[in-house]
């Protein structure tokens, strides 16, 4: 298509996006256990939620399975970005298997949260999403009842406390911002002495990205999200994008997946990516862009992020 012919349009990039410091850590650590040890490392669950990611490191050596029992002996295993249950740890030394833990420092901290409430005798709730591989964790940091799921806000209205029991709440890393502000309310008008966070659960990048999203949605008639469908952080920037006013918000694992209809109507387009979508995904989506339209590129939101996290031990140079 002659440059002339193309529809003019502005971009509007979101900054900070992609790759948050807990991501590369996790894929740092599988690289650096492939350079240590060789083909094959294993990998319990994706490393991070993103195809492309997982799919690279497979084509370098990492095989991934669901679980312990799919680990032969004596070759390395590594435990996802995302946190496992205590008891996948120790099955692991029971077998003795040589084992990293790539667990997010963030989601780390939950878990130190969870077991301190635990041992001071109280009764946790985990505002969070069922069946998510961090929540799964978190629940499998405590002995079975002592966590109860919060997912929404008719959970914290309706949600029964034990009798006699203290309460705590701590949250998955990855939610809406907004969404929990308002769980964690009705809990806190509930239950005046429930004990909260020393610090926010909710990762810096997860805030980060999702106020970024909230300064560009209003002003596009189209909000382009890249991330994976099972990717909890991205499916949020999402959501957060359709309540800040956009027309459309789309989750697009790349360039193939563009609805252009929505584009057709929209001079301004905002483009984020989730915290476990890498840079190149974002190259190619704007390639695919400026061979449809003229395109303007501008950047918004807030400053780079500086937060970076060191290895496991066992991997560290030097």
């Amino acid at each position: 298509m002659p440059e002339t012919t193309k529809p003019p349009k502005t971009l509007i990039l979101a900054n900070p996006r992609g790759f948050c410091a807990g991501v590369d850590r996790a894929i740092q650590i599988v690289e650096r256990a492939l350079d240590l040890h060789g083909a094959p490392v294993y990998v319990r669950h994706e490393i991070v939620h993103n195809r492309q990611v997982v799919s690279a490191l497979e084509e370098k050596g990492a095989v991934f399975v669901d679980e312990l029992d799919e680990v032969p002996d004596g070759v390395p295993v590594i435990f996802s970005a995302h946190g496992v249950p205590k008891s996948v740890p120790a099955n692991a030394e029971a077998r003795g298997l040589n084992w990293l833990d790539a667990t997010c420092p963030l989601v780390s901290k939950v878990h130190i949260e969870a077991a301190r409430h635990h041992e001071q005798g109280r009764h946790i709730l985990l505002i969070g999403h069922a069946g998510h591989p961090e929540v799964i964790g978190t629940i499998g940091q405590v002995p079975d009842g002592a966590i109860s799921l919060i997912e929404t806000v008719a959970d914290a209205s309706t949600f029964t406390a034990p009798r006699h029991q203290p309460l705590a709440y701590v949250t998955q890393t990855t939610l809406s911002v907004d969404d929990t502000a308002e769980i964690i309310a009705v809990l806190r008008d509930r239950f005046a002495d429930i004990a909260a966070p020393h610090k926010e659960d909710i990762c810096y990048a997860t805030t980060n990205r999702q106020a970024a999203v909230k300064q560009i949605a209003p002003q596009v008639g189209c909000m382009l999200v890249i991330g994976a469908a099972n990717s909890s952080n991205s499916q949020r920037l999402v959501d957060v994008a359709r309540v800040s006013g956009t027309p459309h918000a789309d989750l697009i694992e790349g360039p193939e997946q563009i609805v252009w209809s929505h584009l057709e109507n929209a001079d301004k387009i905002g483009l984020t990516a989730g915290a476990s979508a890498p840079e190149e995904m974002v190259t190619s989506v704007i390639a695919a862009l400026q061979r449809q339209f003229a395109l303007e590129i501008i950047e918004a939101g807030g400053g780079p992020e500086n937060v970076h996290f060191k290895l496991p031990r066992q991997l560290r140079n030097g």
